[in-house]
C-alpha cells in the first residue's frame, strides 16, 4: 500500500478495476464520483473508499473555488490491491466521515490516533477492508512516543505527513513525504522530535499495515490484476464501454467538477 499525493488538479473521468482507491483528506474539501453512482464531498479528516472491483469510471478533484481561490489542499491516496478472489466483485464505496473513526489517546495524552480502518488493540475503525488491514492517523506532540501493539502476521509502514521524527526502537530518523518500513515484530513505534519546524508543530504519520495477498500481481494504468491476460481484458472492457458510462449529475462534468 504505497501513499499517493493526490494531484490538486484532479482527473478527468477515468476506469479503474481490481482494487481500492483510499483518498483521505486533512485539509481542504474534494469531489468524487463513480459510474455506479458512488461520491461526495469530503473535507479535513473525511476519507472516501472506492472498491473498483469488476470495474467502474470515476472523477475526483477539488471544487473549482478551492483551485481558483488558492485554498489549503492536503491529502493522499492508497491504492490497495483486493485478492483474486474479490478482482471481479461488483464495485462499493464507502463515505467515512472525520467524527466516525475510532478516537484514541496514548496514556500520557501526547499522541491522538484516528483508527480509520482494521483496528488497534481492540479498537475497531468504521472502513471496511476485503482483507485484514489498519490504516491509523496519528498525531504526536514534540516529543511524544508511541508503541503501538501491531499484528506479527502484517506488514507496517510509516508514511510522513508533517513533522519529523523516528520510528522503530533504534530510533531512525524519518521527515515530511518519507516512508519507513517496519520488520517483523508485535509492536510499531513512532516518536516526534523534540523540535519541530515553526509551521508544523506536532508529527502527523499515517500507520498503514495489513496480511501480504501473496499472489501474482500485474499493473498497468488504472488496471490492477493478476495475469497479463486479465490486463488486456480490461483494456478491451474500457474500450468497449463495459466498465459503465458517465453519469449526467448535475455539478459533475466530463472535464470535472463545476462551482
Amino acid at each position: 500500500m504505497a501513499p499517493q499525493l493526490v494531484s490538486p488538479k484532479g482527473t478527468p473521468w477515468y476506469p479503474h478495476r481490481g482494487f481500492e482507491t483510499v483518498t483521505y483528506i486533512i485539509d481542504g474539501i474534494f469531489d468524487h464520483q463513480d459510474s455506479q453512482g458512488g461520491g461526495g464531498t469530503i473535507t479535513n479528516g473525511d476519507t472516501q473508499w472506492m472498491t473498483a472491483g469488476s470495474g467502474l469510471l470515476h472523477i475526483e478533484a477539488p471544487p473549482e473555488s478551492l483551485v481558483m481561490s488558492g485554498g489549503l489542499f492536503h491529502g493522499l491516496q492508497l491504492w490497495v490491491n483486493l485478492p483474486a478472489k474479490d478482482k471481479m466483485m461488483a464495485p462499493r464505496y464507502q463515505d467515512i466521515r472525520g467524527g466516525q473513526v475510532q478516537l484514541l489517546t496514548s496514556p500520557d495524552g501526547g499522541a491522538l490516533l484516528r483508527v480509520i480502518a482494521g483496528e488497534l488493540d481492540g479498537h475497531a475503525g468504521p472502513g471496511i477492508t476485503h482483507t485484514p488491514i489498519t490504516m491509523i492517523h496519528a498525531t504526536l506532540a514534540p516529543g511524544a512516543e508511541v508503541t503501538l501493539p501491531w499484528r506479527e502476521d502484517f506488514n507496517g509502514l510509516a508514511y510522513v505527513l508533517a513533522g519529523k521524527g523516528s520510528v522503530g526502537t533504534e530510533r531512525r530518523p524519518v521527515h515530511l513525504g518519507q516512508t519507513a518500513v517496519f520488520g517483523t515484530g508485535s509492536s510499531l513505534t513512532v516518536r516526534a522530535d523534540e523540535k519541530q519546524d515553526a509551521h508544523t508543530p506536532d508529527l502527523e504519520v499515517v500507520l498503514l499495515g495489513g496480511q501480504p495477498i501473496r499472489e501474482p500481481m500485474a499493473h498497468y494504468g488504472p488496471f490492477v490484476m493478476n495475469t497479463k491476460d486479465e490486463l488486456m481484458q480490461a483494456f478491451e472492457d474500457f474500450q468497449k464501454g463495459r466498465l459503465g458510462t458517465i453519469p449526467a449529475v448535475h455539478g459533475m462534468t466530463e472535464s470535472g467538477p463545476q462551482a
